[in-house]
């Protein structure tokens, strides 16, 4: 799993916080089965944020032992609930390495997408988390195709997908918009040949065979135009394309 340093910044804080005693955990025994007991009781009451102080409470207080292996996954899954994306992320991800083999291995592979896909950002802005998220679910749907939250997964990856498509595609446009034909031709290549399966493909096809016309590159626009035809045949720009079809054929 990628590593990102604003995790170790943020458990760095977290054990510093820790060490200074702001603990509210109310776990006293020395029994780690008995602790998870009480921790996971308020998980199943929603007390989520108790939760997570008794879940790390048990991390350290118990490690290796019988039940780290779940105390780490619904400390992780306490974060996710709260809807504190970064921090679900972060123990998702230790989680992964540190109980390959564990029942929960797959549901903590789908979680820790999750929490990337929620920390994906609007389409304007910088898009790691969207594609963190991206390759998170992908690899977790062909590690398990037969998951019952593949569905969800396959849904989200293509909601993801599209983002990063039209955020090309809407940088193709600003440069249409600046007469930069050549710069626009480029990104609306990128989001068919990227993202061939998004929303999107038909109408970047479409936008660089106006983008070769107005550069004047009526050759290069017929071929875009002709791959459209049969990539995309039951499109609803397919009489826009014909009408730049014969454009483009007139003037090449």
């Amino acid at each position: 799993m990628r590593n990102i340093s604003i995790f170790s910044i943020l458990f760095l804080s977290f054990v510093l916080f820790w060490g200074c005693g702001s603990s509210k955990s109310s776990i006293n025994t020395d029994d780690p089965e008995k602790a998870f007991s009480i921790a996971k009781r308020k998980f199943d009451k929603g007390d989520f944020s108790d939760a997570i102080e008794d879940f790390s409470f048990i991390k350290i207080r118990f490690p290796g032992s019988t039940v780290s292996e779940k105390s780490q996954f619904y400390l992780a899954e306490s974060y996710l609930r709260l809807k504190e994306y970064l921090l679900g992320a972060y123990e998702f991800e230790n989680f992964l390495k540190s109980y390959s083999l564990s029942e929960l291995y797959p549901e903590a592979m789908y979680k820790l997408g999750v929490c990337y896909f929620e920390l994906s950002p609007p389409y304007p802005l910088d898009q790691e988390y969207t594609k963190l998220a991206e390759q998170q679910f992908l690899q977790f749907i062909e590690a398990y195709p037969q998951n019952k939250n593949v569905p969800d997964a396959e849904k989200k990856v293509r909601e993801l997908r599209n983002k990063l498509a039209y955020k090309d595609y809407r940088t193709a446009e600003i440069y249409m918009k600046n007469d930069n034909y050549k710069a626009a031709s480029i990104y609306f290549q990128n989001v068919y040949e990227n993202y061939i399966d998004s929303d999107w493909a038909d109408d970047a096809m479409i936008g660089q065979a106006e983008a070769y016309i107005e550069g004047k590159k009526y050759s290069e626009a017929v071929k875009v135009l002709e791959r459209f035809n049969k990539l995309f045949p039951a499109s609803p720009l397919k009489s826009k394309a014909e009408r730049l079809l014969s454009i483009a054929n007139a003037n090449k």
